[in-house]
């Protein structure tokens, strides 16, 4: 029996995170069923709330065990997840076992820079010998052989998988439902929705059901979920992290998320570095991003977003974006209203996202069209609607992109905008179909923000930057240059310890 089928701790733990529907079919996330009455903290959950760096230093110095940190994550899954529906896969007599195989080894070896933290998956990243869905029926019961590269780095730095997060249907989508699992939800509000695709992860993050958490971005998937929770996703430089799929797209990448800016470097640490497996791989050693955030910013050029070309956004994102212009002041920062030029990236981008999906899911969609979700068939069959030259037209615009980005970069050395357009929305809702009264014309036309920088193929960072009036999370993103991430997590460090964001959980923990 595969370890993910261990009915006596799956049921127990993981509640309604197991029932499967869709929107129209949603659990009660907030009844806790499947696990009871819920309890008060348990002893020792203390430890969840503590950064990567921190448990690490701990289970190092021995102040703590593996298995006490493995059982304090395992208590909070048990209390919060059946709430938020985060993970959706639990493996909790493995990651028990593996922890006490972690304390042993370090009584005479040299643990890792993640030993013994606990960590979750996105259930689109391959795991040998835990179930794989990728959200979709065709997969609810793959159990894979092997784990995906990023797997293999994490363990082999010292992290214990304890399970696997929620992802949209096959990854699309910056709204995390589907048929095998159901939504995932907001901590902040339960009523809403915690974005996507790696919303899971964020969720898992806020509610300090784990440390570290890893993440997918092609059009947003890694900042928008992060600004929504209220966490820190990094999209890195294509290549930073190897990847073995869409590995010669510089659209798809994957990348660390984690509750702190100094977490997500120390994670990135692990993951980045060559691989023959990745052709756009960068050759970079990634222990260099173990090393102190702190710089002074004095008379560094911001480039301060303008509108990105009239993209509509909801008033409040835009007043609570616009209100940490100060903070870039204060740290010292010279801040000039500019943008590149992003005219005829909505077309490119959409049309090398609809190839990218028709290779990924058409043979799904001509094998059981019922099974896959009408935004997902659409995208197959805007790709057939395509000629060559559309595509040709893409690529050649998303060669300028390139060149214009390394030319703005010259002049400034960060862009600063929004992560989202939008605060979270009702969790019932696919997507939004309007924002400040202009229509959106497809299911991710309302991530614009996001996905537009995708396309320049420079790294950039979501950062909590505030709330709106209800108490929802708001994300500052910053961008830097090209395969610059260590300057990224720079100003995100400094912006965060400015603002203190960050530190605020929600209620349910």
């Amino acid at each position: 029996m595969p370890d993910d089928i261990d009915r006596r701790t799956f049921g127990r733990r993981l509640g309604i995170a197991a029932v499967a529907g869709a929107l129209h079919s949603l659990p009660d996330a907030a009844s806790g069923q499947g696990s009871g009455v819920i309890q008060p903290a348990a002893r020792g959950e203390e430890l969840c709330d503590l950064s990567a760096i921190e448990l690490a230093a701990r289970i190092r110095r021995k102040d703590v065990s593996a298995r006490d940190v493995m059982s304090a994550h395992l208590a909070r899954i048990e209390r919060v997840n059946p709430k938020v529906n985060a993970i959706v896969t639990l493996v909790a007599d493995r990651a028990m076992a593996d922890a006490a195989r972690a304390d042993d080894l370090a009584k005479g070896g040299t643990p890792g820079p993640l030993h013994g933290l606990p960590v979750a998956h996105k259930d689109l990243v391959d795991t040998a010998g835990i179930r794989t869905t990728r959200g979709s029926r065709f997969y609810r019961d793959t159990v894979p052989t092997r784990d995906a590269l990023i797997v293999t780095r994490m363990r082999a730095a010292g992290a214990i998988t304890v399970g696997k997060t929620n992802t949209p249907e096959l990854g699309a989508g910056s709204q995390t439902f589907n048929d095998v699992f159901g939504a995932t939800r907001n901590p902040y509000d339960l009523a809403k929705t915690c974005g996507g695709s790696s919303g899971g992860a964020a969720v898992a993050l806020a509610c300090g059901m784990v440390p570290i958490a890893d993440g997918t971005d092609f059009g947003g998937s890694l900042r928008n979920p992060a600004a929504f929770c209220n966490v820190v996703g990094l999209r890195p430089s294509p290549g930073r992290v190897p990847v073995e799929t869409n590995s010669w797209s510089p659209l798809s990448v994957s990348g660390p998320m984690a509750r702190s800016v100094a977490d997500v470097a120390l994670f990135l640490s692990v993951l980045a570095g060559p691989d023959a497996r990745g052709p756009l791989t960068n050759v970079e050693d990634g222990a260099r991003f173990r090393a102190p955030l702190g710089r002074d910013f004095k008379g560094v050029r911001v480039a301060w977003w303008k509108g990105l070309g009239g993209m509509p956004f909801e008033p409040e994102i835009r007043t609570v974006i616009d209100s940490t212009r100060r903070v870039f002041e204060g740290l010292g920062c010279a801040i000039e209203e500019a943008e590149p030029d992003f005219t005829g990236v909505a077309e490119a981008f959409a049309a090398l996202r609809y190839t990218s999906n028709y290779a990924q899911n058409s043979a799904l969609v001509r094998q059981r069209p019922e099974w896959v979700k009408d935004t997902i068939k659409f995208e197959v069959a805007e790709a057939e609607r395509l000629t060559a030259a559309d595509v040709g037209r893409a690529i050649a615009r998303q060669t300028l992109m390139y060149d214009q980005s390394r030319q703005f970069f010259e002049k400034y050395e960060y862009f600063v905008l929004p992560v989202t357009q939008v605060a979270p929305f009702d969790v019932s809702i696919p997507y939004p179909t309007s924002i400040a009264g202009t229509a959106m014309t497809t299911y991710i036309d309302w991530m614009r923000s996001c996905w537009y920088v995708s396309f320049m193929s420079n790294p950039a960072i979501s950062v909590p930057a505030g709330f709106t009036a209800a108490g929802l999370p708001v994300g500052l993103q910053i961008v830097g240059r090209h395969r610059d991430e260590w300057s990224v997590l720079q100003l995100a460090h400094a912006f965060e310890q400015a603002t203190q964001h960050g530190k605020k959980r929600p209620a349910i923990v």
